[in-house]
């Protein structure tokens, strides 16, 4: 995931979203992470399963700290057995590629967590 490797850009208000288009792209360098729309806002957001409650927690709290280093926050939901990642940049109410770097690194944290 070369995406992965791409330096978070501190948001400003004015940041260009990315575009559908650029979204088409940048989609398959992030597997199994869907766009969702709340509020008329477009969100990355993936569902990682665990067997039990633990792992969940442990994972949530990887993530936590992964978004800690970066300066950039995901919405996290935590339950028995899974843990919903939602990205998107706050200051520009949508996506920015910085969303999309974060989702790549979620998902190796996740398969490096596994291992």
């Amino acid at each position: 995931m070369a995406i992965s490797r791409e330096h978070c850009e501190a948001c400003r208000a004015d940041a260009p979203k990315v575009s559908v288009k650029e979204e088409v792209t940048l989609l398959p360098e992030i597997p199994g992470w869907e766009v969702v729309e709340r509020d008329a806002i477009r969100q990355l957001e993936k569902v990682y399963k665990f067997g039990n409650f633990r792992d969940a927690i442990a994972f949530a709290n990887q993530v936590g700290e992964l978004a800690e280093t970066a300066g950039h926050h995901p919405a996290l939901l935590v339950e028995w057995g899974k843990v919903t990642v939602t990205w998107w940049t706050h200051k520009i109410r949508g996506l920015h590629r910085n969303d999309f770097i974060m989702a790549a690194r979620t998902n190796e944290l996740e398969a490096s967590s596994r291992n």
